[in-house]
């Protein structure tokens, strides 16, 4: 680990001070370039995950070994403290260790962007106001949590977000998860707050992309939140995908979003169809457990989640392990994507 920490690859949620956490960021940004203020969204983002060791705390060598590997496969930003990130697990001071770790790693080079998830409107504020003080590039907005706000609650909360940072904003809409339906006309309602910008696109209705390009032209950049359908939103018009197979399989998931951005149609349906079974982990309650056990097939991660999440087990884990095999068997070889980047 750079920045004169060798020996911190391994975090209890509470056990570093104020003090020691003001000298790990300055030694972070020692000699850093500078960080990216202005960035388009677009590409592929990995909703990155978080490494634990066997005692459930953060093994920051681990983390950054994917990290690595998603910025040498090219990806486009990295998203943070999302679902994949187990975020509901993590304390306020690993959300900002995490973050700066990931600030310093990509050099300026690429977004890092934080995700909010709150309950309450304050709370939202708090750590959009934090993550911007912090060096985060950008937010991605869940609607409030638990309670199943109205349309206008909802508008309101975000708006309020909104308008307590400079960050540009992408709201995720995924009524089937979180059932609350970000509709066109609440977009509507958002498109007059300019750094509200881009949509990650989990209603798992392609026809929904249109619909936003019908209705708003490019005002919304709009990103494909569902592994399995993402290659359908590309050919639609997405702008990006926030991908969760790609933290254990990055260049197979560049090279579809590549492939597709410059017409290789053949070469992305043949990676995709390869890909799709795997894809399909990531549409599962479970889908944390299942990208973790594939990080650890392709040598990117632990496979240690942190409770109330435990590992697989039994014929659940073995069923998924048979996916992972078959598809390594045949996985894609001399993926030349990188010549377009």
């Amino acid at each position: 680990m750079e920045g004169g920490f060798e020996n911190c690859k391994e975090v209890k949620p509470n056990s570093f001070s104020s003090n020691f956490k003001k000298t790990y960021i300055q030694a972070l940004y020692k000699n850093s370039k500078p960080l990216m203020k202005n960035f388009k969204w677009e590409g592929v983002m990995p909703a990155i995950t978080t490494q634990f060791n066997e005692g459930h705390q953060l093994d920051l060598n681990a983390f950054q070994i994917n990290l690595d590997a998603q910025i040498q496969a090219g990806v486009h930003g990295i998203i943070l403290g999302g679902t994949l990130g187990e975020a509901s697990t993590i304390s306020a001071k690993e959300r900002s260790l995490l973050l700066q770790t990931t600030i310093k790693r990509v050099e300026g080079k690429i977004p890092v962007i934080m995700n909010i998830a709150e309950q309450a409107t304050a709370d939202g504020i708090q750590l959009a106001k934090q993550a911007e003080a912090e060096g985060a590039s950008g937010l991605m907005l869940l609607p409030p949590m638990r309670y199943k706000a109205t349309d206008t609650e909802t508008v309101l909360y975000f708006t309020s977000i909104a308008e307590s940072t400079s960050l540009p904003i992408m709201i995720y809409n995924n009524p089937v998860d979180y059932k609350i339906e970000v509709t066109l006309d609440m977009f509507e309602q958002l498109s007059k707050y300019d750094n509200i910008n881009a949509v990650k696109e989990s209603t798992r209705d392609t026809t929904n992309v249109t619909r936003m390009i019908n209705r708003f032209g490019d005002r919304f950049k709009i990103l494909c939140g569902v592994d399995t359908i993402a290659m359908e939103c590309l050919m639609m018009g997405a702008t990006g995908w926030v991908a969760g197979l790609v933290d254990a399989f990055p260049e197979e998931t560049i090279a579809i979003y590549t492939y597709c951005k410059v017409g290789e149609w053949e070469k992305a349906r043949k990676v995709f169809r390869w890909f799709l079974p795997l894809l399909e982990l990531d549409i599962s309650p479970q889908l944390v457990q299942n990208i973790k056990l594939c990080e650890v097939a392709t040598g990117l991660g632990t496979g240690h989640v942190r409770p109330p999440r435990v590992p697989l087990s039994g014929q659940v884990k073995k069923e998924v392990q048979d996916i992972i095999e078959s598809a390594l068997l045949t996985r894609p070889q001399n993926l030349d994507y990188k010549k377009h980047l």
